[in-house]
């Protein structure tokens, strides 16, 4: 019953923060309230129920780091130049007939380099579209191409807070996380091209908005030292050091830029990296946004997210649908158990965030108790809770992204990189983790 309850304020509130438009930290924060009082009606102390969330809090914690730098990259970025000059030389040298495979290849470089879907939604993504809808090309197309692009560097990119979330929530060491993730993701990666090169030779594109590069160029001085803060995001994680210092580091050199190449005043770069970056004119819907400002919402959705897997998990109160799981799971095997998982939780979550720790929470024990290792539960995790919820309309990770194109759910059949990576881990998963004689009834 106790369950019953809390799943009944969250649902409420979940509905109710949707229809006001409201965050849904708010329906995260009573969630929380909600399992806390279930915990004193089972004569927990206060004492219990801090050690409950305080054991969960500790991958939390290493994902909100991680955030914060993603805030002041994200602003400074913008500020800086950098992404201006992906997207003025890309534009630039993009051939018309190219044009969507290009566009999901720009989208994914700078979603890996980043490791945010939403930031480069906002930046690149937009400019993409507007310059798509100026030349011809079909906008659900376009917006599907650009979907799947930054989804690929949120899956699995070494700055992005979903891999380093996942890392946490499986106990793998993050790096090997994200060299097996480019492993399981080579083959939709690879059908994804040749879907785009298809598509771009259908739909070229006509002409380029002049007028968005002449702003670009008015905005900034348009330089190749503007590269360095991608460059140091791109070859210092593959060196093995520290993510927080590779961040750390590519903020710095940003910021530096921002003061030294733009001529922007160091109290002002300072509050860019707290506040975002908005420029004037043209590009104010273009490349506004960003700063660490813009991800304290998120940080506390994952405080108030992990306090209440702390309390669920100490409570015990998801053993029965993890028993049903793990019968299930001996049934289809392990993935598809995951991807239904996956399925429900984005569905009922609506965020890709929640849906993730719930979903690791719900199906740890079937991969426990069925003889799967770490390493697989986390694959199976990123081929599916992951990507799905790019694909649910409800959810954050797919609404969002959406609206900030200015596009409706038919994008969603072109964004072929995110059904594409379960579809054909399905079929690959032996290659990756070959089954041993105890996982023979169980299939994959």
């Amino acid at each position: 019953m106790d369950i019953l309850f809390a799943g009944l304020i969250f649902l409420s509130s979940l509905v109710f923060c949707l229809i006001r438009g409201s965050s849904l930290t708010w329906a995260l924060a009573l969630t929380f309230v909600a399992l806390f009082f279930c915990g004193l009606r089972r004569k927990k102390t206060l004492k219990e129920l801090w050690s409950m969330v305080r054991g969960e809090m500790h991958g939390v914690f290493l994902v909100i780091s991680v955030l914060c730098f993603v805030g002041l990259i994200t602003g400074l970025w913008r500020s800086s130049g950098t992404i201006a000059f992906f997207i003025w030389y890309g534009m630039r040298i993009i051939p018309p007939r190219l044009f969507l495979l290009l566009a999901f290849l720009l989208a994914a470089l700078l979603s890996y380099t980043i490791g945010t879907s939403f930031g480069v939604t906002s930046t690149a993504g937009v400019m993409l579209i507007t310059l798509a809808r100026a030349g011809g090309v079909p906008v659900p197309i376009a917006a599907g191409a650009i979907l799947s692009g930054v989804y690929f560097g949120d899956r699995g990119a070494p700055t992005s807070s979903c891999a380093t979330l996942l890392a946490a929530l499986t106990d793998v060491d993050h790096y090997t996380n994200v060299r097996h993730m480019l492993k399981t993701g080579a083959l939709p990666l690879t059908l994804s091209l040749l879907v785009y090169t298809c598509l771009s030779l259908r739909n070229p594109i006509v002409s380029v908005d002049i007028a968005l590069l002449d702003a670009l160029e008015t905005q900034f001085r348009i330089s190749w030292l503007l590269v360095i803060p991608a460059v140091i995001m791109l070859v210092l994680p593959a060196a093995k050091l520290p993510l927080r210092l590779c961040m750390a580091l590519s903020a710095a050199a940003a910021f530096l830029l921002t003061v030294l190449v733009q001529h922007m005043s160091m109290p002002e770069a300072f509050a860019v990296a707290l506040k975002g970056f908005a420029p004037e004119g043209i590009l104010s819907d273009v490349l506004s946004g960003g700063g660490f400002f813009s991800m304290i919402d998120t940080i506390l959705l994952l405080i108030f997210a992990g306090g209440c897997t702390g309390v669920i998990r100490g409570l015990e109160l998801l053993r029965p649908v993890s028993t049903g799981l793990t019968r299930l799971a001996g049934r289809m095997g392990r993935f598809p158990t995951a991807l239904i998982a996956s399925l429900a939780s984005c569905m009922v979550f609506c965020n890709q965030t929640i849906a993730m720790i719930f979903c690791a929470e719900l199906t740890e024990d079937t991969y426990r108790d069925a003889g799967g290792g770490r390493q697989e539960f986390a694959a199976d995790l990123s081929c599916s809770v992951v990507t799905v919820a790019g694909l649910v309309p409800w959810c954050i990770a797919c609404s969002v992204p959406l609206r900030m194109l200015d596009a409706g759910y038919s994008a969603l059949p072109y964004a072929c990189y995110l059904y594409l990576t379960p579809v054909c881990y399905l079929f690959t998963k032996r290659l990756f983790f070959p089954m041993r004689k105890a996982d023979a009834a169980e299939g994959n």
